[in-house]
Parts: C-alpha cells; structure tokens; sequence
C-alpha cells in the first residue's frame, strides 16, 4: 500500500468505499490502514452492501480475536453454536447501545449488512493467513454456492 499525503481518514475516503462496495460483485469494499498482510495488527476500513455474504467463521488462531466498530450504517452479527445454532444476535450502528463487537477466537460468527452504505474498521492481529477449512462453518453454504442468497435471507430474518 502506497503512503498517503496524510494520515487523516475522512468523508472522501468513505464515500469512495462505499461507491466500490456498490460496484464490486461481492458487494464489499475494503481499505487497509495496515502495510501488508505481514503486519502484526490488521486494521481495514470495510463498506458493505446488505446483499454482501460473510459466511459464519471462526478464528483458530488464539491470538486471532477479531474487533469491529460500526462507522455507518447498520449490520446485524450472528454468533452460532458448533451446530449453527443461532446463540446471541445483536444489531449494531454507531450511536445505538450497541456499535460494535469483540469476538474472541474459535467462535462462530457472521455479520449481515442491514443498510445500504454501511462501513465497520474491523481490527484483529496479523500476519493474515488463508482460513482453514476449519475455520468455515460446515452448515453454512460457502460464499458463490447455491443457496447463499436463501441463507442470506435466513439470518436477515433472524435480525430484524
């Protein structure tokens, strides 16, 4: 990643993300303030669209607990059983009681964009490393498969 002219994150900066987000196929966008995967603190601006697919996942790693602050919009987290089991929901925007959330590793969890143009920094350690096939919810259609936008809509109704 190129240095900036300044190390001030703003509005154009925002807007910027959430047009990509927009344009993108997975509807989501990101930017990350960190340099290079090899850092050892990941932290990445993300913008969402409410059509975009996290598929529930977990961190092994034990030093990989995974932080996000929701900067606009409005997004919806899921934490599952081992069986995807909806345990705890919760929906987060900045402002509300609740804006964000602090998963400690090896739990099942996933985010659902609730409004258009929404944006989280998301930060958990580095370096980054490809998710084991351990990591991904067995229960869960993989992002791409068949039955993503059925299960997209699933946990959208569990939300709301």
């Amino acid at each position: 990643m190129a240095e900036s002219a300044s190390p001030f994150l703003g509005e154009a900066l925002l807007a910027s993300l959430m047009g990509q987000a927009r344009s993108l196929p997975r509807r989501r966008a990101h930017h990350p303030l960190h340099r290079g995967n090899d850092a050892l603190a990941h932290r990445i601006l993300v913008a969402m669209e409410p059509d975009s697919y996290v598929r529930p996942h977990r961190h092994l790693d034990p030093h990989k607990a995974e932080t996000i602050i929701v900067l606009r919009g409005c997004l919806g987290t899921l934490i599952f059983d081992e069986e995807g089991q909806v345990l705890e929901r919760q929906i987060m925007a900045p402002g509300a009681a609740v804006f964000g959330y602090d998963i400690q590793p090896g739990v099942f969890h996933s985010i659902v964009a609730l409004a258009s143009g929404s944006v989280f920094l998301e930060a958990k350690a580095g370096p980054y490393q490809v998710p084991a096939a351990a990591e991904w919810a067995p229960w869960a259609p993989a992002e791409g498969m068949p039955g993503v936008p059925e299960y997209l809509d699933r946990l959208r109704t569990c939300l709301l």
